[in-house]
């Protein structure tokens, strides 16, 4: 991938990478696959390639709106284990290992404040989960995980999850980012636009087809 500079990237973080500045200096794109904007995409790029499009937001941090949580559940100290079952079980094309989930505790951004579950105090099964980063060298805040079980959904928690962790990040980060599938069913950019997130970037993943 591309690398730009810090200036260059704080300048406009969504429209200049597709992913967080940290994660661009470590990924590599595999030759079968492209990733542009969407200014650099044109529709003849189809004849060649399956597209997926992912929105890219931010948060200035300036205001956050307060949240409570919501009546019924609590914070949970959840293990690795159960956040990788969690986030599992409320996707169906993610398959995110235990061993996978544990090498994000070795990333520079890791932050244990920021790994949020959601229990209901009813039946003390897990609802909801929330993973968010912070590159403190750029002063980069980014969601990275926010999930919650079908059942549960439309009750507040998504928003409280959000809302939380952008609390937890608001002295310590510029900005905070997110991303996700534009097609996606569940709709997850209307939950972050009215937490506060903004922005119209939107990156292409080009994978060639065989």
């Amino acid at each position: 991938m591309n690398i730009v500079s810090k200036k260059q990237y704080l300048e406009n973080p969504c429209g200049t990478l597709s992913v967080p500045y940290w994660k661009a200096n470590c990924t590599t794109v595999p030759d079968h696959m492209k990733i542009l904007h969407h200014r650099e995409f044109y529709p003849e790029l189809l004849d060649k390639y399956f597209d997926e499009p992912y929105f890219r937001l931010q948060h200035h941090l300036q205001e956050v709106d307060s949240v409570s949580m919501p009546d019924g559940y609590s914070l949970y100290k959840a293990t690795i284990p159960e956040f990788a079952e969690h986030i599992n079980k409320c996707y169906k094309d993610v398959c995110l290992s235990v061993s996978e989930l544990q090498s994000y505790i070795a990333r520079r951004v890791y932050c244990p404040e920021l790994w949020l579950a959601v229990k209901d105090i009813n039946t003390g099964e897990i609802v909801a989960t929330g993973i968010a980063e912070l590159d403190e060298e750029i002063g980069e805040g980014v969601l990275e995980w926010i999930q919650v079980s079908k059942n549960y959904r439309r009750c507040g928690l998504g928003r409280y999850m959000v809302l939380d962790l952008l609390r937890r990040m608001k002295n310590t980060a510029r900005f905070v980012t997110v991303s996700g599938q534009c097609c996606s069913p569940d709709k997850p950019e209307e939950l972050y636009r009215k937490c506060g997130f903004i922005g119209n970037d939107v990156w292409h993943i080009l994978r060639e087809k065989r």
